[in-house]
């Protein structure tokens, strides 16, 4: 009879899916680990011929070979570095990938996930970034974005003047492009010893792959 006749079960709606980094973010991201690369170790070669400290970098770190090809080598390196910095900014804020992605950063979020992290409690959801990756992707965007500004006033003092100025002269604007690189540096050896301790988020960043949607 119909009326012994059981519902069928409604079938579940399959989860939206979203790519976990877009191919802009992927590209953007090896070109300028790339040219971050010969940018650092080409500057170590041209701060050893002017140390602003007490010590060298070893030769079998810097390249370049010599001052004038050092130069060369970070010049063109720059230009890669400063037109990729602006294709990715504006990429993030016309695609929504910086307020979807990477804001809010507050204090509060801050001290929950480093909490988090330090108990090794921290989940790690491909595509997601916790609060503490957030201000680390912040600040070494802002690192990059002061290398380039400072690079530029100890490249041009005279022509840039008004940088060098804000940098308060060309001394101290070779420190604080010394400084920048070294936050850079920092930055490079935690998220490579971020991708050695959770392996699976390196191939997102190479082939591209799906996450589901955070569910509201």
């Amino acid at each position: 009879m119909s009326g012994d006749a059981k519902p069928k079960p409604v079938a579940s709606e399959p989860r939206k899916r979203r790519a976990i980094h877009s191919s802009i973010v992927r590209l953007t991201h090896w070109i300028n680990a790339a040219a971050m690369v010969v940018m650092v170790t080409s500057g170590w070669q041209i701060y050893n011929a002017s140390p602003i400290f007490d010590f060298k970098f070893p030769a079998w770190m810097t390249l370049g070979g010599w001052l004038a090809g050092a130069i060369a080598s970070h010049f063109a390196a720059m230009w890669v570095l400063a037109i990729n910095l602006l294709v990715y900014l504006v990429y993030g804020v016309v695609s929504g990938h910086f307020r979807r992605d990477l804001l809010p950063i507050t204090p509060a979020g801050v001290w929950r996930d480093t909490r988090a992290a330090l108990a090794f409690r921290l989940p790690h959801a491909l595509g997601r970034y916790n609060a503490v990756q957030r201000l680390l992707y912040a600040g070494v965007i802002a690192l990059i974005v002061l290398v380039v500004v400072s690079g530029l006033a100890v490249w041009k003092p005279v022509q840039f003047q008004t940088l060098t100025w804000l940098m308060g002269g060309f001394d101290s604007a070779r420190v604080v492009h010394f400084f920048a690189m070294a936050g850079i540096v920092g930055f490079f050896l935690v998220h490579i010893l971020l991708v050695m301790i959770v392996p699976r988020t390196l191939a997102p960043m190479i082939v591209g792959g799906t996450a589901p949607e955070a569910t509201p």
